[in-house]
């Protein structure tokens, strides 16, 4: 029991093992997704684009039917051939292409054919810039990715009737206007309408081309200027990622390293990263947790101290009971082996005085985390207490106890056992300094500092500098003439943690009523 413990030593070894970067449990990797979702949302908006693009199409193929109407019914009043005639010179201002099929389907009348007016030119898809191509390449990917069905391919016929397009043949059959959307190599969209002059089946059919090429080039702007807005803001989330990483993730992490190595005890000091610059959670975590080592470093060299006092204190009745015992078989007296029963009786009874009291306080901190506060009356407790000593026989050397009460309760919140047995160590301690028939004093006081408590004894008191050190565990300084051994020195330490975790103080000084002694003071918030 020479050597200190080390409880930290005797901990298995544990590999530190943190979170790497990409993993769900890392929170780097949480962090980023947090602030991509916002990022992805945006994206969300350019695939909202193409809805856009869906409604104006159906609206312009509504305006299309309609104006398909309104040249059918021109027709129907004007007759074909005259109608015919105008439809060749027909020209709109978004350039539509109007068509008239016989009854029989033969193509009557184009107002694109022999018409002086340039109304399209051909460009050749696969030789477009890269603007072009870009385009055509986020169509097909929005296409992809938002299911659209897939628009046939717009073919001119080599032979322009009526049944080269599906869309007249059915509105000439039914009386009913019918439409139709096809696309060209670049991803333009085509609609077309085909619009019965009468309703006779078949009917001549007015069919109506339109290119939309504003439409498509409108959402096209708009998809450009949200995927720009949609880099900006995945670039600012990326850098925002990073710098929460930095300042939340990595102190964190250093946090847990220092942890980790306090669990392990490979080194005596950790140093714990307090983060003074940090006024955040963080740095309050980080102050917490090296105030939380240093607590913890402070009981591990209390407890290594307290096994290293505990081993001091029983080695000498150890030593002196091995002497008797060693000495008790080479005497033959019959009064020197009594002296030597007398010392082994008094060594056992001083060990067994000791593990009690090291019991006790060993186990104290524990129960005293575990104690719940109650109501407890100090002047009832002291009097009750002093009956109880007095009630169990004479005191050593004729000393006597002396109580002064107040008149009103003296109520603190406190463990009544607890309490009571740091009344037992001030009395006993105030004893054993006293002389032959010399008188402890107790009093029980209220006032707006809070309940005191005192107890006085006539014995030659406490030095001056010997004040703070009477508390420590196993104080050995006593008076010149006292029986040594008869104290474990633990009394007035158990009774000094008792008060602290009352949120009270103890203390000694002189006796100020002239006679010589000590003077113990416990003040304990009153309720």
């Amino acid at each position: 029991m020479n050597a200190p413990l080390n409880l930290l030593e005797a901990r298995p070894e544990v590999r530190v093992k943190t979170p790497r970067f990409g993993s769900w449990s890392s929170l780097v990797t949480r962090i980023l997704i947090v602030n991509l979702l916002a990022v992805f949302a945006l994206a969300g908006g350019i695939l909202y684009l193409d809805s856009f693009r869906a409604r104006m199409l159906e609206t312009r193929e509504v305006e299309l039917v309609r104006q398909g109407e309104i040249i059918a019914h021109f027709l129907a009043d004007a007759g074909i051939d005259k109608g015919s005639a105008a439809i060749a010179t027909f020209s709109t201002p978004r350039g539509t292409r109007v068509r008239l099929y016989a009854a029989d389907g033969t193509l009557v009348a184009d107002n694109w054919r022999n018409s002086q007016v340039t109304r399209f030119a051909l460009e050749d898809p696969t030789t477009a810039g890269f603007r072009r191509q870009s385009a055509i390449f986020i169509d097909r990917l929005i296409a992809f990715l938002s299911d659209q069905a897939s628009l046939p391919q717009l073919a001119e016929p080599m032979q322009d009737t009526r049944s080269a397009w599906p869309e007249a043949q059915a509105a000439a059959a039914s009386g009913t206007a019918q439409t139709a959307a096809r696309r060209t190599p670049d991803r333009l969209v085509v609609l077309q309408a085909a619009v019965p002059v009468t309703r006779a089946s078949p009917s001549p059919v007015v069919l109506l081309t339109i290119d939309t090429p504003d439409v498509i080039g409108s959402v096209r702007r708009e998809r450009a200027t949200s995927f720009i807005v949609f880099l900006v803001v995945l670039g600012f989330s990326l850098l925002l990622s990073l710098y929460l990483a930095r300042t939340i993730v990595v102190p964190l992490r250093q946090l847990a390293l220092a942890a980790h190595r306090v669990r392990l005890g490979r080194a005596r000091d950790v140093v714990v990263p307090r983060l003074p610059h940090r006024r955040d959670e963080i740095g309050a975590l980080a102050r917490a947790l090296a105030d939380m080592t240093a607590t913890l470093r402070h009981r591990i060299d209390a407890t290594e101290a307290f096994a290293a006092d505990v081993a001091h204190e029983l080695k000498n009745p150890l030593a002196s009971l091995r002497s008797a015992v060693e000495a008790l078989g080479s005497v033959r007296e019959r009064e020197a082996r009594a002296q030597l029963f007398g010392l082994i009786n008094a060594d056992v009874q001083r060990i067994d005085r000791l593990i009690t009291d090291i019991s006790a306080a060993s186990r104290l901190d524990a129960e005293l985390s575990r104690t719940r506060l109650q109501p407890v009356d100090l002047a009832e407790l002291v009097s009750g207490t002093v009956h109880a000593m007095q009630a169990s026989g004479p005191l050593a050397d004729g000393i006597s106890l002396q109580v002064t009460l107040p008149d009103k309760r003296a109520m603190v919140a406190a463990d009544a056992v607890r309490l009571g047995q740091v009344v037992n160590n001030l009395i006993d301690n105030a004893i054993s300094f006293s002389p032959a028939n010399g008188v402890v004093t107790l009093g029980v006081a209220t006032s707006q500092a809070g309940v005191t408590l005192s107890v006085e004894d006539e014995g030659p008191g406490v030095p001056f500098e010997a004040r703070d050190g009477i508390f420590e565990r196993f104080y050995s300084e006593r008076p010149a003439g006292e029986n040594y051994g008869h104290h474990s020195g633990l009394g007035l330490s158990i009774a000094r943690a008792i008060v602290d975790a009352l949120d009270g103080q103890i203390r000694v000084e002189s006796r100020a009523d002239g006679p010589t002694g000590a003077r113990f003071v416990v003040t304990l918030p009153a309720l």
